[in-house]
Protein backbone atom coordinates (compact mmCIF):
# COMPACT_ATOMS: atom_id res chain seq x y z
CA UNK A 1 0.00 0.00 0.00
CA UNK A 2 1.32 3.27 -0.56
CA UNK A 3 0.54 6.10 1.75
CA UNK A 4 0.77 9.54 1.91
CA UNK A 5 1.82 10.97 4.80
CA UNK A 6 0.98 14.79 5.60
CA UNK A 7 2.40 16.03 8.99
CA UNK A 8 4.27 19.33 9.70
CA UNK A 9 5.89 17.79 13.11
CA UNK A 10 9.05 16.84 10.83
CA UNK A 11 10.50 14.14 13.60
CA UNK A 12 7.03 12.17 13.85
CA UNK A 13 6.39 12.41 10.46
CA UNK A 14 9.53 10.51 9.72
CA UNK A 15 9.16 8.16 12.38
CA UNK A 16 5.43 7.15 11.26
CA UNK A 17 7.12 6.68 8.11
CA UNK A 18 9.74 4.80 9.19
CA UNK A 19 7.65 2.32 10.85
CA UNK A 20 5.03 1.85 8.17
CA UNK A 21 8.24 0.73 5.89
CA UNK A 22 9.69 -1.68 8.20
CA UNK A 23 5.43 -3.27 7.88
CA UNK A 24 5.06 -3.38 4.66
CA UNK A 25 3.83 0.11 3.25
CA UNK A 26 5.78 2.39 0.96
CA UNK A 27 5.34 6.09 2.03
CA UNK A 28 5.57 9.61 0.57
CA UNK A 29 6.51 12.44 3.23
CA UNK A 30 5.36 16.40 3.30
CA UNK A 31 5.91 19.01 6.00
CA UNK A 32 3.37 21.95 4.78
CA UNK A 33 -0.13 22.32 3.42
CA UNK A 34 0.40 23.56 -0.27
CA UNK A 35 2.63 20.39 -1.15
CA UNK A 36 0.04 18.35 0.51
CA UNK A 37 -2.81 19.18 -1.16
CA UNK A 38 -0.16 19.15 -4.34
CA UNK A 39 0.73 15.27 -3.74
CA UNK A 40 -3.26 14.55 -2.96
CA UNK A 41 -4.39 16.11 -6.60
CA UNK A 42 -1.80 14.53 -8.87
CA UNK A 43 -0.80 11.36 -7.19
CA UNK A 44 -2.60 8.29 -6.22
CA UNK A 45 -2.33 6.92 -2.81
CA UNK A 46 -4.31 3.75 -1.09
CA UNK A 47 -4.62 6.54 2.34
CA UNK A 48 -3.36 9.51 3.07
CA UNK A 49 -2.68 10.62 7.29
CA UNK A 50 -3.53 14.32 7.36
CA UNK A 51 -2.48 16.52 10.16
CA UNK A 52 -4.74 19.86 10.77
CA UNK A 53 -2.66 22.49 11.91
CA UNK A 54 -0.45 22.56 8.93
CA UNK A 55 1.87 25.79 7.61
CA UNK A 56 0.49 27.08 4.34
CA UNK A 57 -3.30 25.62 3.69
CA UNK A 58 -4.67 24.26 6.39
CA UNK A 59 -5.82 19.94 6.87
CA UNK A 60 -9.56 20.74 6.69
CA UNK A 61 -9.19 22.60 3.82
CA UNK A 62 -6.83 20.01 2.22
CA UNK A 63 -10.06 17.68 3.12
CA UNK A 64 -12.35 19.27 1.63
CA UNK A 65 -10.50 20.24 -1.68
CA UNK A 66 -9.41 16.85 -2.33
CA UNK A 67 -13.54 15.20 -1.42
CA UNK A 68 -13.86 17.54 -4.61
CA UNK A 69 -12.32 15.51 -6.72
CA UNK A 70 -11.86 12.17 -5.12
CA UNK A 71 -14.81 10.40 -2.50
CA UNK A 72 -12.72 7.25 -2.62
CA UNK A 73 -9.16 7.51 -0.61
CA UNK A 74 -9.34 6.88 2.83
CA UNK A 75 -8.44 9.76 4.77
CA UNK A 76 -7.38 9.07 8.40
CA UNK A 77 -6.84 12.26 10.45
CA UNK A 78 -3.60 12.94 12.77
CA UNK A 79 -4.28 15.75 15.03
CA UNK A 80 -3.85 17.44 18.60
CA UNK A 81 -7.15 18.60 18.19
CA UNK A 82 -9.08 16.72 20.87
CA UNK A 83 -12.04 18.46 20.95
CA UNK A 84 -15.43 16.30 19.89
CA UNK A 85 -16.53 19.51 17.44
CA UNK A 86 -13.20 19.10 15.09
CA UNK A 87 -13.62 15.73 15.23
CA UNK A 88 -16.87 16.11 13.84
CA UNK A 89 -15.96 19.01 11.44
CA UNK A 90 -13.31 16.53 10.01
CA UNK A 91 -15.50 13.44 9.74
CA UNK A 92 -18.42 15.88 8.16
CA UNK A 93 -15.89 17.14 5.49
CA UNK A 94 -15.19 13.20 4.46
CA UNK A 95 -12.43 11.80 6.45
CA UNK A 96 -12.49 8.77 7.58
CA UNK A 97 -11.22 8.14 10.83
CA UNK A 98 -10.06 10.77 13.19
CA UNK A 99 -6.90 10.06 15.89
CA UNK A 100 -5.98 12.11 18.52
CA UNK A 101 -2.05 13.11 19.23
CA UNK A 102 -0.18 11.62 21.44
CA UNK A 103 -0.96 8.08 19.91
CA UNK A 104 -0.14 4.34 19.82
CA UNK A 105 1.84 3.30 17.13
CA UNK A 106 0.51 0.10 16.81
CA UNK A 107 -3.21 1.81 17.11
CA UNK A 108 -2.04 3.83 14.02
CA UNK A 109 -1.40 0.65 12.35
CA UNK A 110 -4.72 -1.14 13.23
CA UNK A 111 -6.94 1.72 12.25
CA UNK A 112 -4.67 2.17 8.79
CA UNK A 113 -5.73 -1.71 8.09
CA UNK A 114 -8.88 -1.06 8.69
CA UNK A 115 -9.55 1.54 6.05
CA UNK A 116 -7.60 -0.55 3.68
CA UNK A 117 -9.51 -3.70 4.05
CA UNK A 118 -12.60 -1.72 3.73
CA UNK A 119 -11.21 0.02 0.61
CA UNK A 120 -10.68 -3.41 -1.08
CA UNK A 121 -13.73 -4.35 0.25
CA UNK A 122 -11.98 -7.67 1.81
CA UNK A 123 -13.40 -9.42 4.87
CA UNK A 124 -10.78 -11.63 5.51
CA UNK A 125 -7.51 -10.25 6.94
CA UNK A 126 -6.39 -13.77 5.13
CA UNK A 127 -5.88 -13.22 1.04
CA UNK A 128 -5.82 -16.63 -0.58
CA UNK A 129 -5.00 -17.75 -4.49
CA UNK A 130 -5.13 -21.32 -4.86
CA UNK A 131 -2.30 -22.85 -2.38
CA UNK A 132 -0.43 -18.95 -1.85
CA UNK A 133 -2.02 -17.73 1.57
CA UNK A 134 -0.83 -14.61 2.64
CA UNK A 135 -1.49 -12.87 6.91
CA UNK A 136 -2.08 -8.92 5.83
CA UNK A 137 -2.04 -9.02 10.16
CA UNK A 138 1.25 -10.73 10.03
CA UNK A 139 2.44 -9.87 6.36
CA UNK A 140 3.37 -13.95 6.41
CA UNK A 141 3.03 -16.04 3.25
CA UNK A 142 2.75 -19.61 2.71
CA UNK A 143 2.02 -21.88 0.01
CA UNK A 144 0.29 -25.38 0.72
CA UNK A 145 0.71 -24.71 4.53
CA UNK A 146 4.57 -24.03 4.11
CA UNK A 147 5.66 -20.68 5.22
CA UNK A 148 7.47 -18.67 2.43
CA UNK A 149 10.55 -16.27 3.46
CA UNK A 150 9.66 -13.08 1.77
CA UNK A 151 11.60 -9.51 1.74
CA UNK A 152 9.62 -6.76 2.60
CA UNK A 153 8.80 -5.63 -1.18
CA UNK A 154 8.10 -9.30 -1.68
CA UNK A 155 5.73 -9.41 0.55
CA UNK A 156 3.76 -6.12 -0.79
CA UNK A 157 4.20 -7.11 -4.43
CA UNK A 158 2.28 -10.68 -3.18
CA UNK A 159 0.05 -8.80 -1.33
CA UNK A 160 -1.16 -6.33 -3.94
CA UNK A 161 -1.12 -8.95 -6.42
CA UNK A 162 -3.79 -11.14 -4.32
CA UNK A 163 -5.88 -8.09 -3.53
CA UNK A 164 -6.12 -8.11 -7.49
CA UNK A 165 -5.80 -11.46 -8.83
CA UNK A 166 -6.94 -12.10 -12.40
CA UNK A 167 -6.45 -8.86 -13.47
CA UNK A 168 -3.05 -7.45 -15.24
CA UNK A 169 -1.38 -5.37 -13.29
CA UNK A 170 1.17 -3.03 -15.23
CA UNK A 171 4.64 -1.47 -14.25
CA UNK A 172 3.05 2.07 -13.80
CA UNK A 173 0.42 0.42 -11.22
CA UNK A 174 2.66 -0.87 -9.49
CA UNK A 175 5.19 2.04 -9.02
CA UNK A 176 2.41 4.38 -8.17
CA UNK A 177 0.85 2.11 -4.75
CA UNK A 178 4.18 0.20 -4.01
CA UNK A 179 7.63 2.30 -4.73
CA UNK A 180 8.22 5.51 -3.53
CA UNK A 181 8.90 8.28 -6.45
CA UNK A 182 12.81 7.58 -6.77
CA UNK A 183 11.41 4.85 -9.01
CA UNK A 184 10.08 5.11 -12.77
CA UNK A 185 8.85 2.44 -14.81
CA UNK A 186 11.85 1.50 -16.58
CA UNK A 187 13.33 1.09 -13.44
CA UNK A 188 15.12 -2.64 -13.14
CA UNK A 189 13.82 -2.45 -9.16
CA UNK A 190 10.52 -3.83 -10.39
CA UNK A 191 12.03 -6.50 -12.48
CA UNK A 192 14.18 -7.91 -9.92
CA UNK A 193 11.93 -8.20 -6.77
CA UNK A 194 9.15 -9.52 -9.41
CA UNK A 195 11.77 -11.96 -10.65
CA UNK A 196 13.15 -12.90 -7.53
CA UNK A 197 9.34 -13.56 -5.94
CA UNK A 198 7.99 -15.39 -8.89
CA UNK A 199 11.36 -18.11 -8.15
CA UNK A 200 10.37 -18.54 -4.61
CA UNK A 201 6.81 -19.18 -5.67
CA UNK A 202 7.22 -21.84 -8.36
CA UNK A 203 9.72 -23.59 -6.40
CA UNK A 204 6.95 -23.96 -3.72
CA UNK A 205 4.43 -24.68 -6.19
CA UNK A 206 6.05 -26.50 -8.78
CA UNK A 207 4.91 -23.68 -11.18
CA UNK A 208 4.78 -20.02 -11.90
CA UNK A 209 1.64 -18.58 -10.71
CA UNK A 210 2.09 -14.59 -12.06
CA UNK A 211 2.10 -14.79 -15.94
CA UNK A 212 4.21 -12.16 -17.70
CA UNK A 213 1.79 -10.70 -20.19
CA UNK A 214 4.26 -8.80 -22.51
CA UNK A 215 3.15 -4.68 -23.13
CA UNK A 216 0.95 -4.63 -20.57
CA UNK A 217 2.32 -6.28 -17.27
CA UNK A 218 2.14 -9.22 -14.84
CA UNK A 219 -1.42 -11.06 -13.73
CA UNK A 220 -1.44 -13.68 -10.82
CA UNK A 221 -3.68 -17.08 -11.85
CA UNK A 222 -4.70 -19.91 -10.05
CA UNK A 223 -3.24 -22.93 -9.93
CA UNK A 224 -2.23 -24.34 -13.21
CA UNK A 225 -2.18 -27.86 -12.98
Amino acid sequence: MHILIIEDEQQLCLSVAEGLRMNGYETDTCFDGNEGLELCMTESYDLILLDLNLPGIDGLEILRQFRMSDSTTPVLILSARGQIQDKVEGLDLGANDYLTKPFHFEELEARIRSLTRRKFIQEDVCLKCGRITFDTRTRKASADDTPLSLTRKEGALLEYFLLHQGRIISPEEMIEHLWDGSVNSFSNSIRVHISSLRKKLRTALGFDPIQNKIGQGYILMEDMQ
